[in-house]
This record gives structure tokens, sequence and C-alpha cells, in this order.
């Protein structure tokens, strides 16, 4: 099966729309934050990044070794957001990382998200806590790293 990111962007949001340790975040396909107040965000392909580029991913493919077919490599951004107008970073960043902790509880018991071929599995993460006048927000960046297999 040729899995791409539209694909497995659908798989993960219709999945962790599921997840009761998610059930008051807002979980989206890509940066849509309009028409919610949540706090708490889960952007599967979105880097969370408002000034950059708005990179959901990336696909590599090679030669497999296995058949005379090609492999791909998908790397998915997904940004996990935590907003406290308090200020109290300890706080948002407690939540993003009971946010990461479901999906990759969600991925380990699942690695192909309901998809016939593919093994995932968060890769890397990078955090930041950028403070202003108005509170903090946490951004826990995951790349999710999937394997056609």
């Amino acid at each position: 099966m040729n899995i791409d990111l539209p694909e497995l962007i659908a798989a993960l949001v219709g999945r962790l729309r599921t997840e009761e340790g998610l059930a008051d975040a807002g979980v989206t396909d890509g940066p849509q934050l309009t028409g919610s107040d949540s706090a708490d965000w889960v952007l599967v392909g979105f880097d969370g990044d408002q000034d950059g580029e708005y990179l959901a991913g990336t696909t590599e493919e090679d030669w497999s070794a296995m058949d005379p077919g090609r492999q791909r490599a998908i790397q998915l951004n997904v940004a996990l957001l935590a907003r406290r107008g308090d200020g109290d970073v300890a706080a948002a960043r407690t939540r993003v990382y009971e946010m990461a902790r479901v999906i990759r509880s969600v991925l380990y018991a699942d690695p192909g998200i309901g998809l016939d071929g593919a093994l995932c599995a968060i890769g890397s993460t990078t955090l930041h806590q950028p403070q202003s006048t108005s509170g903090v927000q946490v951004r826990l960046l995951l790349t999710l790293v999937c394997r056609t297999i």
C-alpha cells in the first residue's frame, strides 16, 4: 500500500479525536485554531510556528531491499500547545507532556494507526516555552517517523 502524508494525517487525526486523554484538547488537521476557546491543542500536520513555513511533514523514498518497490519514510509534524493566561509555565509544560504520552500510547498500541503497511513512532521532540504579557504558550513539537513496509 502506498501511504503518504494525507493518509497518515487523516488516520492520526481520526484516532486522536477518540482518545479520552485528549477530550479537552482541540485536535485539528493542520493549523486550525479558530472557533474554539480551548487552552490545549493537538495540531496534526503543523509545526506550530505561526511565523514559520507551516511545515506539515516530509517524505523520502528509497529502494526497498525486500521487493522491487519503493519504501517510504515519512516525517509528520505534530504540535502540542498548552496556553495558560496566568503564566504558569510548569503547568503548561506538564500538560503538553501528558498529551505526548497519550499519543505515544496510541502508537505503541497500533504503530500503523490503522493503516496496513505502516509503522510509526515518535522520532524526536522539541520544547518551546515563550511567555508574554498575556501568559505562556508551551509548544512541544513531535516528529513522527513512519515507514511503509
